[in-house]
C-alpha cells in the first residue's frame, strides 16, 4: 500500500480527486490546479464512546460525500508540507475502507519547488454518494487504550511535543501523557517539507518491534495520523490511531495520567 506520492507522480495522475486540506485562506492564495478545499483541522472529534463513534461515522461519510469521494476514485490529500492534515485525510479514507488514497510528499512546498503550475480559482465540490464501511482495526477509542494497558502487549505512541508529553505544556484539564506511552514527536518524521528517507525513519522507530500492536495519539488525531502513515510506510501491520487523543483522554477525570 503506497500512501505517499511524489509531486511528479501527482502531476502525471489522470482524474484523481485532489484535496487541499489547509485553511481556505491559504487555498485561496494558491493551490494545485483542480484541487478542492476542506480544512480538515475544523473536523476534529474527541468522543470515542459507542455513540460518539456512531455519530463520527455518520458525519464523516457526509463530509467525504460532499467533497466528491467515490468508490473507484483515487484521492490525494495535501498540506503545506508532509503534514498532519493530509495524513488525517489518508487515515480517514483507510478507516472507511477506501484504499485508493495517498498524501503528497512535501505538500504544496514540494509541488512549488518542482515548478509545477498553480492556480487561485476556487473549485466547486461535486457531490458523490460515499458508502465506505468503517474498519475498526485502525481506530482506537479510550476503551481500546484501557484494554491494551491491561494486556501490556501494545505500544502507545505519543506524537506530541516533549513539553506536552512531560506536562509542561497544558492543553487539557490534565497535563502529561497516557501511562507508559512512548514519545516520538511527529515533527521528527519530516525534514524540510518532505518525509525523511526510509532509513532515517526506520532508525527513529527502531525500538518499536514491527510485529507489535501500536496505537498513535496526539492532541486531536492529526499529528497521530502523520505518525500512523509513517509506521504503515515502514511496514508496521497492526497500527491504530486514537481518534479522541489527548483532547478526550486529558479531559476525562476517570482516566489515568503520567508526567
Amino acid at each position: 500500500m503506497k500512501l505517499v506520492i511524489s509531486p511528479e507522480e501527482l502531476h502525471s495522475l489522470k482524474d484523481a480527486l485532489v484535496v487541499d486540506a489547509r485553511p481556505f485562506g491559504d487555498y485561496a492564495q494558491s493551490h494545485v490546479p483542480g484541487a478542492v478545499n476542506v480544512d480538515l483541522m475544523q473536523f476534529h472529534w474527541i468522543d470515542t464512546s459507542k455513540e460518539g463513534i456512531k455519530q463520527f461515522n455518520k458525519q464523516t461519510k457526509i463530509l467525504l460525500s460532499n467533497i466528491g469521494v467515490s468508490k473507484n476514485r483515487f484521492v490525494v490529500f495535501y498540506d503545506d508540507v508532509s503534514g498532519p492534515s493530509a495524513a488525517r485525510g489518508v487515515w480517514l479514507l483507510l478507516y472507511f475502507s477506501h484504499h485508493k488514497v495517498a498524501m503528497l510528499d512535501g505538500g504544496l512546498e514540494g509541488w512549488k519547488t518542482r515548478g509545477f503550475r498553480m492556480e487561485t480559482k476556487t473549485n466547486p465540490f461535486v457531490h458523490a454518494d460515499f458508502k465506505g464501511a468503517p474498519d475498526a482495526k485502525i481506530l482506537a477509542g479510550y476503551e481500546t487504550i484501557k484494554a491494551a494497558a491491561k494486556k501490556k502487549k501494545t505500544v502507545v505512541l505519543d506524537a506530541r511535543s516533549k513539553t506536552e508529553y512531560d506536562g509542561t505544556a497544558v492543553r487539557a484539564a490534565k497535563a502529561g501523557h497516557i501511562p507508559d506511552a512512548v514519545n516520538i514527536d511527529w515533527n521528527d518524521n519530516v525534514k524540510g517539507s518532505a518525509f525523511k528517507e526510509g532509513k532515517e525513519l526506520k532508525k527513529m522507530y527502531a525500538k518499536i518491534p514491527k510485529d507489535t500492536k501500536v496505537i498513535t495519539y496526539c492532541q486531536g488525531g492529526y499529528r497521530a495520523a502523520n505518525s500512523f502513515v509513517v509506521l504503515k510506510m515502514l511496514g508496521y501491520r497492526n497500527v491504530k490511531m486514537y481518534l479522541g487523543s489527548w483532547g478526550e483522554w486529558g479531559n476525562r477525570p476517570d482516566l489515568p495520567v503520567s508526567k
